[in-house]
């Protein structure tokens, strides 16, 4: 049986593989890096790094999305 945390990394993978072609249409991806305390660490790669929308992008779609996903995590947070 999956723990609570491994449940919450399948539903955040799967958060990041829906929204994973939009980001790849524009030359980007994402990487999960960690989940602690209902913390979501991703990675924005490609042209998303360092993009003057990416930070909107963050907290607008890739939050948004994880939460509908996985309703626990509290906050997404991009790390470099």
């Amino acid at each position: 049986m999956e723990t609570k945390q491994e449940e919450t990394v399948t539903k955040v993978l799967e958060a990041l593989e829906s929204i994973r072609p939009f980001l790849n249409k524009d030359g980007g991806d994402i990487e999960l890096v960690d989940l602690k305390d209902n913390v979501v660490y991703v990675k924005l790669q490609g042209n998303c790094n360092g993009c003057p929308m990416s930070f909107s992008t963050m907290k607008l779609g890739v939050e948004n999305t994880i939460k509908q996903f996985a309703p626990e995590i509290v906050e997404v947070l991009s790390v470099e």
